[in-house]
């Protein structure tokens, strides 16, 4: 029997009508293990971000059921999933989607205040996070005074706020050069190995395939393969 932690069981999700539907996911089943980082590979238009969606309680599937910290979430309202989004997923994208008006600590504390409004303490916990990514200098900063690497660690620690266990990242090095790019990939590996947290990266990136523990390949909507990767 799967792993029901995190995934997917007889996924479909189609868009558009008629002639012009499109189907993103083929009847596509698999798990994602707590604690480990995984990586959905594919190339463009083959259901990786279509996937990520429904994993991350943004997309419901048309047919099949989504698993998120082992519920089943089709049978939850849309205040419920959004309820459980909120305190068990965090998304990195590759477009870092800072708020330009504010620093770097202040992006970081809003994402504390989103998730706990009556938490107290939210900037000390925002300057401990930004310290531990190597910003520890830059806390005051706003993003256009920060390098594409550093825009996107401010993200992650953002995404990091409020401890949640299942981090999503689409793209998350695309937009960054090989030094950052691999800072990034240390980072999120150490999100696992460090805290425990169960990590999935839609990429494109080889340089990602040293630091995962699994690969998932898609192809038109469908697996074409899962291998460990030792």
């Amino acid at each position: 029997m799967p792993n029901h932690f995190l995934g997917v069981e007889g996924a479909t999700v189609s868009f558009g009508q008629r002639d012009a539907q499109v189907r993103a996911l083929r009847d596509v089943s698999q798990f994602f293990e707590r604690g480990t980082l995984s990586l959905v590979m594919g190339p463009s238009g083959s259901g990786k971000t279509t996937l990520l969606s429904l994993l991350g309680c943004l997309l419901t599937p048309d047919e099949g059921t989504v698993f998120v910290d082992g519920v089943a979430i089709n049978g939850l309202s849309e205040a419920e999933r959004t309820a459980l989004r909120q305190k068990k997923i965090s998304f990195v994208f590759q477009a870092f989607r800072l708020f330009h008006s504010l620093s770097a600590i202040d992006n970081v504390a809003l994402g504390f205040e989103l998730r706990d409004p009556t938490l107290a303490g939210r900037m000390e916990l925002a300057r401990d996070l930004l310290v531990r990514f190597g910003l520890g200098e830059k806390i005051n900063r706003e993003p256009s005074e920060l390098s594409p690497g550093e825009k996107q660690r401010v993200a992650i620690a953002r995404a990091l706020a409020g401890n949640p266990p299942i981090l999503l990242a689409d793209e998350p090095t695309a937009a960054l050069d090989a030094e950052a790019g691999r800072k990034i990939c240390q980072i999120l590996r150490s999100q696992v190995d460090d805290d425990g947290r169960t990590v999935v990266v839609v990429t494109h990136d080889p340089r990602w395939q040293e630091f995962a523990d699994c690969t998932i390949n898609l192809c038109d909507g469908q697996v074409k393969q899962g291998e460990k990767i030792q």
